[in-house]
């Protein structure tokens, strides 16, 4: 695998991102360790109760989020925390989720902010309340604005510039950039990314990602429409899937890559139908947000300093790595 300077400089950045974050997870364990004695020894904290509330902005049906979950719900068995997960897509109902676990006075808050503005006052609210709020997965540039403690998950802009790269290094030469939600600003820096990092054209198809017949219709008939394109770049594992039966249907010459995977995605990478996926590795966001609440409360850590994110991806899988990554992902835990 020929990389760029700029790649290999990149990855030695997520490399220390990512084992800055294995290491703040592994570091408490060992604490636990020294401190827990017996309760320690089966991994698990003996730490007061606590409650935390997950609030994302999941759309029922995406299997991304269960990886989240999956993560967070580890994280809180080992922390002894009671974990309380909602999400809603719409930024409004959102933030009345953020309300009701202030109101319900937890402990601890993990949000993801794929639209900031609508985020700004529920954050304020739950500090001024005492709520430590940490951020995950969407929100990288308005965490701190917004007055999260930390952040963790993959700086979208940047996984974009590489793939925009790799893309170059395939022979690709006109991409098409499939947004599934228009606003969504870790969606759209995706996109922005490639279209930086990739020398060659990229075209930005906004779709109605809730309705998924809808999508392979639209795609199908963009790639009917301009059969110049040479590559698809989808923004979840679901879209990409989809992606595979349009550029059929539209008898497209057309490649496939993604951003982020789930089981069947492993499986396509595997089988040639995907070229390759980016891993923000989902599981690490949900339990280092969670395991985050934790070291705060009964250590008073910031991960990250708080000053800087933990950067959980880019992870590329390709076909040279995915039978690496299948293990993992047939337990539903990639």
């Amino acid at each position: 695998m020929h990389r760029h300077h700029r790649v290999a400089a990149l990855t030695a950045t997520v490399l220390a991102g990512a084992l800055f974050a294995a290491g703040c997870s592994s570091g408490s364990g060992g604490k636990k360790s020294e401190e827990g004695g017996d309760t320690a020894a089966a991994g698990k904290a003996d730490s007061p109760r606590m409650t935390v509330a997950m609030i994302t902005h999941a759309a029922p049906g995406d299997t991304f989020w269960d990886l989240i979950r999956k993560g967070a719900e580890a994280a809180a068995a080992k922390d002894n925390i009671k974990l309380v997960y909602s999400s809603d897509p719409s930024a409004g109902n959102q933030a009345n989720l953020v309300q009701n676990a202030i109101d319900q006075k937890v402990d601890g808050i993990a949000l993801t902010a794929a639209k900031p503005d609508a985020m700004k006052d529920a954050v304020a609210k739950a500090t001024a309340a005492g709520i430590p709020v940490v951020g995950f997965n969407s929100g990288l540039d308005d965490w701190k604005n917004l007055g999260m403690l930390e952040y963790f998950g993959q700086d979208e802009n940047i996984a974009g510039q590489a793939f925009g790269e790799r893309l170059d290094e395939s022979g690709a030469k006109h991409a098409l950039c499939v947004i599934q939600e228009q606003g969504h600003v870790a969606l759209e820096a995706r996109c922005a990314g490639l279209k930086k990092g990739f020398s060659g054209t990229t075209d930005i198809l906004y779709v109605n990602g809730t309705d998924m017949p809808s999508v392979k219709s639209t795609i199908t008939a963009k790639l009917k429409q301009d059969s110049s394109i040479d590559e698809v770049v989808t923004l979840g594992a679901p879209f990409a899937l989809t992606a595979v039966q349009s550029v059929s249907d539209a008898s497209s010459k057309a490649k496939i890559a993604t951003f982020d995977l789930n089981k069947d995605l492993v499986k396509a990478v595997q089988d040639n139908s995907i070229e390759f996926a980016v891993d923000q590795q989902p599981y690490l966001q949900g339990y280092l947000a969670v395991d985050g609440l934790w070291l705060y409360k009964y250590n008073g850590n910031f991960s990250g300093g708080g000053t800087a994110p933990v950067l959980t991806g880019p992870a590329f899988i390709t076909k040279d790595n995915a039978d690496d990554v299948a293990e993992f992902a047939a337990k539903g835990t990639r």
